[in-house]
């Protein structure tokens, strides 16, 4: 028998090489998980994104996304959520609280969901991290801080705050079917069952959409003349109030926005007709949907006396049973409903108000006085 040569064996191992080579290829690719951070021990509801699988062949690890405090990738992702509630599950209202402040009438909203299935309801909270809340949110309030930034008047920011709630509400819970913005200044006026009756049953959004107002081209031209055009031309602005009721199909699209939002994000020249909190999302939901909308507000709002671009704020000594009685009996003003008022059903609608603002933080206490008896008797 021939012994091998060391030419032999150096042939057979190059004969073996290409074998190995193959095995190598075809042999199963580890994953790595990537997780985006929340950046916020408030942040109720941290995993927003399913995990993102990648095939890892390098000796490095991809860079995760961008945090969800990126409100740009916030933004694109939530408006990629599915449309529609999943079926078979209860439709939940979201509620928009947008603060500045601590929430003087905490304890009336812990009442207000006071024996209410959380099935039927989420609670977001956007919190201006500038300010002390003391003391810090708790009950129904308590980790339902969003990752929040600075919110002031007469600049975007207070619209940016709203379209981050959006984002985190769609991204948080899929059975969210209508989202309610809120101020800290805001009152339940009916109860609990009453509003998810009213909103629920409804599959337009409630949202104030007003045309040729005393004041529009101001607001228009308020970042400058022509500095909304060619987007937004004046005969599609609109003005509103900045509290309402977007269904899902509404939200998508807020969040979804880059061109109309890109005109209202800029900063004004003339800070005292600047209002895109009232003015951006009227005029959004207006060119893209006029006929998916009840053109009114649910919420209250009194602008006789009003002052330095407040509503009338009412006063402990004004609560009462009547004072109650007479925000539900009021009707709301219906705007433009994109059928150039051809529309008469609108004209007949009699929706009733749900909230109603401003309230002194000073009457908490005669308004727990009347919850019971009058503000949750329907």
């Amino acid at each position: 028998m021939l012994s091998p040569t060391p030419l032999s064996l150096f042939c057979a191992l190059l004969l073996c090489l290409p074998l190995a080579v193959i095995i190598t290829i075809t042999s199963p690719s580890t994953t790595t998980t990537a997780t985006v951070p929340d950046g916020s021990r408030h942040n109720p509801v941290p995993d927003f994104v399913p995990a993102a699988k990648t095939h890892q062949r390098f000796s490095f690890k991809p860079p995760p996304p961008p945090p969800l405090e990126d409100d740009k990738y916030l933004l694109r992702v939530a408006s990629r959520v599915n449309s529609k509630p999943p079926p078979g599950s209860p439709k939940k209202i979201a509620f928009l609280f947008l603060t500045i402040s601590p929430l003087p009438f905490a304890p009336l909203w812990e009442l207000y969901f006071n024996k209410t299935p959380k099935t039927l309801y989420n609670i977001y909270v956007h919190a201006d991290p500038t300010y002390t809340y003391d003391p810090p949110f708790s009950g129904v309030f308590a980790n339902r801080v969003i990752p929040s930034k600075p919110a002031l008047r007469f600049t975007p920011t207070l619209t940016s705050a709203a379209r981050r709630l959006l984002a985190h509400a769609l991204l948080h819970d899929r059975s969210n079917y209508i989202f309610a913005l809120l101020s800290a200044s805001c009152i339940p006026i009916h109860s609990f069952n009453f509003s998810y009756e009213t909103l629920t049953r409804s599959k337009k959004s409630f949202i104030e959409i007003l045309n040729n107002e005393v004041g529009s081209y101001d607001r228009w031209a308020a970042r400058g003349p022509e500095a909304m055009l060619p987007e937004v031309k004046l005969d599609d602005f609109r003005i509103g109030s900045q509290f309402w009721s977007l269904t899902r199909k509404h939200a998508r699209i807020v969040v979804g926005d880059e061109m109309i939002w890109a005109k209202f994000n800029q900063p004004c020249v003339v800070w005292d007709t600047c209002y895109p909190e009232e003015n951006y999302f009227p005029t959004l939901v207006h060119m893209r949907d006029p006929r998916g909308v009840v053109p009114a507000t649910l919420t209250h709002v009194d602008w006789n006396g009003s002052s330095d671009g407040h509503p009338r704020m009412y006063e402990a000594s004004e609560v009462g049973p009547q004072l109650i009685e007479r925000l539900r009996k009021e009707k709301p003003r219906y705007g433009d409903d994109g059928t150039n008022g051809s529309d008469w059903s609108v004209r007949q609608r009699h929706d009733p108000f749900l909230f109603a603002r401003k309230f002194s933080t000073h009457s908490i206490q005669p308004l727990l006085s009347i919850a019971s008896d009058v503000i949750f008797k329907d």
